[in-house]
């Protein structure tokens, strides 16, 4: 892993119009979402961006929580000319040892394609699935 990235959860530090870009045109999971959408997501968690020496972003990850009972760990992602120097462990690693997060009694997420991504820090499938409800706007 190249230590010439760092993880910060600075607001100040993102940058909102390439993380909006990435969402809406490269990732599966948040295909067209809008500029107001991202801000919006953004405003209400807790952000965390990769950053390269040059504190260019090169990666992203949010948590929504009320930092007690549950957190939810969304839009991770690192840019493609980025992916496999370790970024995205470091991603999830400042996450999972995040001095706010540590108390919280569970935090959860969905992925199509990196379970063995998340196993690595610990997540597991949900136990009791049938005991957890969703509903969907669709």
């Amino acid at each position: 892993m190249e230590d010439t990235f760092y993880i910060s959860t600075d607001s100040s530090l993102m940058d909102v119009p390439m993380i909006q870009d990435y969402l809406a045109n490269d990732s599966y999971w948040a295909k067209g979402r809008s500029m107001e959408s991202v801000e919006k997501s953004m405003k209400h968690s807790l952000c965390f961006g990769a950053f390269d020496k040059d504190h260019q972003q090169v990666g992203f990850a949010r948590v929504a929580t009320d930092y007690v009972v549950f957190a939810w760990v969304m839009d991770v992602f690192v840019k493609k000319e980025y992916q496999g120097k370790g970024i995205g462990e470091k991603l999830l690693r400042a996450i999972v040892d995040h001095g706010d997060l540590k108390s919280v009694n569970g935090i959860g997420l969905r992925t199509h394609d990196a379970q063995k991504f998340y196993q690595r820090f610990g997540f597991e499938t949900i136990s009791e699935p049938n005991t957890w409800m969703f509903k969907s706007k669709r």
